[in-house]
């Protein structure tokens, strides 16, 4: 049976938010000629209103937390895509597969009919269960198996075809996995259960334990090697050493960094997820620092890392930067700008800026704004000004690479200042599943900077640049390609972009007009500082984003709060809602 389906259907995406599986089902989708429109689930006279509004042939619901309303999936065909295999069920399906230690998962489409994950399936498919969190598969895996589980559900749709009754799952109904089997013992359970654990809990809702005797949630834990532990004693659950904001926490049989907690600070709405050594400032300042070099094994956990291959003369240095979640804190800048400033002076002929394995970025890190508000002596306003300027260090070490190409290599999303990091690149290369979300305005209207005035039109020309900013809309890697935005669309399952980028870049090394290449870089970009200085690009955009973060406008603030604490959204944004702005006029 062919997984094309017919072109030309009305699809409304019913979704709890606009999170990265939903926006690559409504990139395909659109790719493939439907008119698609989303309504975010607040209510059901909300969404009973956009169905008669919109008039679709079907709701394709990618991430859902409460049932469809009975009234919509008795109107009209709603399939659910559920994460998990056929006959599972259940709102913590990655959880459940992670702990019980699943070495194969799959995403399933289902047709709404009153209870949860039990309707008829009408496309599923399977995938490899890595060691990994459960973001990260849910970014890759999960969100790769849930576009072909939907392309062949609407090819049986479209083409008349029955859908498969669902087999019932044999343990039943499996609900929210609770903390009794997240929490950790910290006298009994080995490494490889701890990371279970934590990478289970991942994202949402993080495993409740304590550190330095105050409670908090941790999540983002990494294994420690032999290496990290070597000359440290303890018990287990004691705190160790800090690297790269982590924590080093002895277990019975090693160790595990812990990358992230969650804390209640001070008036804070809800408790904040940060880098550990940050949420326990003092503590961690009186531990030892075990810092991992940027050329290391590769199973030593650290951010930044450094490789090179190829032969002298066509060397390929390779860097990478694995943040979480992408995003960008003032300390993680500066270490990234220094890492930059160390390997520009190695002899290469190209520099591979890599990213991390999820994100190449999503900028300036929220949460640890947000978290400045709610210290004494701290100021929100500040962290973002001291942020953004860090972040702009970065792409300006990059833009004023000179001596060698440099190719932006982007695994996984990136999103407002991260995007436009990524243009400080001579080339940008994506894997063909990445989203992108070149713009700022969903923040709270901000500005921007990181040079996008002047790296934006550049590529894309004044007016691509304008209509790119204003549309607030996400860019999968082949459109990115075709408005040229990017240059090349890595056509390689995302495991495996990186390896292909480095054959890549070796080629590109040893071409015989490489030097022509370097030499017009170098008057191209002395014949634009004198025409305009970067730095006027940085005044300019800079003075801007000071009205954001100290005008009289609090909307940046506003947004900001919303999106850390993670409140429901009371409406739609209209770019997204195509079938309200219709209404409206």
């Amino acid at each position: 049976m062919s997984t094309t389906p017919v072109p030309g259907l009305r699809i409304l995406l019913l979704c709890h938010s606009f999170n990265s599986l939903t926006q690559r089902l409504f990139a395909e989708l659109r790719a493939r000629g439907h008119r698609v429109s989303v309504e975010l689930d607040i209510n059901d006279q909300v969404t009973e209103e956009a169905v008669a509004l919109f008039r679709p042939d079907f709701v394709l619901a990618p991430f859902q937390k409460r049932r469809i309303p009975e009234s919509v999936w008795r109107a009209l065909p709603c399939f659910v895509v559920h994460p998990g295999p056929p006959g599972d069920r259940g709102p913590a399906a990655l959880d459940w597969a992670i702990v019980d230690g699943q070495r194969e998962w799959g995403v399933t489409v289902l047709q709404a009919d009153g209870d949860f994950d039990a309707g008829p399936v009408w496309g599923a498919a399977t995938f490899p269960l890595r060691a990994a969190s459960k973001g990260a598969i849910y970014r890759r895996e999960v969100t790769e198996a849930a576009v072909a589980a939907t392309l062949q559900a609407l090819a049986r749709f479209t083409a008349g075809d029955a859908p498969q009754k669902s087999a019932p799952a044999a343990d039943g109904w499996r609900g929210v996995l609770p903390q009794s089997r997240r929490a950790i013992d910290w006298s009994r359970d080995d490494s490889t259960t701890v990371l279970a654990k934590i990478r289970a809990s991942d994202g949402q809702p993080g495993v409740v334990d304590a550190l330095f005797g105050q409670p908090c949630r941790l999540f983002d834990a990494h294994p420690a090697t032999l290496e990290a532990l070597a000359g440290f004693g303890g018990a287990p659950g004691d705190v160790l050493a800090q690297r790269d904001g982590a924590l080093l926490r002895r277990t019975v049989d090693g160790g595990v960094w812990i990358g992230r907690v969650s804390v209640a600070l001070g008036d804070a709405a809800s408790p904040i997820k940060l880098p550990a050594t940050q949420a326990f400032a003092a503590e961690a300042a009186a531990l030892p620092e075990r810092a991992a070099p940027l050329t290391r094994a590769a199973d030593e956990w650290g951010e930044l890392r450094y490789t090179e291959h190829g032969e002298q003369g066509a060397r390929v240095g390779v860097l990478s930067f694995d943040f979480y979640n992408g995003a960008m804190s003032t300390a993680q800048c500066q270490r990234l700008r220094d890492a930059l400033v160390e390997v520009k002076r190695r002899d290469t002929q190209l520099l591979l800026i890599a990213g991390g394995d999820g994100f190449f970025s999503n900028g300036i890190d929220l949460n640890c704004i947000e978290a400045a508000a709610h210290r004494d002596g701290g100021s929100a306003a500040d962290e973002s000004w001291r942020n953004i300027n860090a972040m702009n260090d970065v792409v300006l070490e990059i833009i004023t690479t000179t001596d060698s190409l440099t190719v932006s290599l982007l695994r996984g999303n990136a999103g407002a200042g991260g995007a436009f990091l990524a243009l400080a690149a001579d080339e940008v290369w994506a894997q063909r599943g990445v989203m992108l979300n070149p713009h700022y305005k969903n923040m709270g209207n901000l500005y921007g900077s990181e040079y996008w005035t002047y790296l934006a039109p550049r590529r894309l020309g004044a007016d691509g640049a304008r209509a790119l900013m204003q549309s607030r809309l996400p860019l999968s890697a082949p459109e990115a390609l075709r408005i040229g935005f990017v240059d090349r669309c890595l056509d390689v399952p995302a495991g495996d972009a990186l390896d292909a980028a480095v054959q890549e870049a070796r080629l590109l090394a040893a071409s015989y007009n490489l030097r022509d290449r370097v030499m017009r870089k170098q008057i191209e970009r002395a014949a634009h500082e004198a025409e305009r200085p970067l730095a006027d690009y940085r005044k300019e955009e800079l003075s801007r984003m000071h009205r954001n973060f100290y005008g009289f406008d609090p909307s940046y603030h506003v947004a900001r709060h919303h999106f850390v604490h993670k409140l429901p959204h009371a409406w739609t944004p209209r770019h997204l809602a195509v079938h309200r702005e219709v209404a409206a006029r």
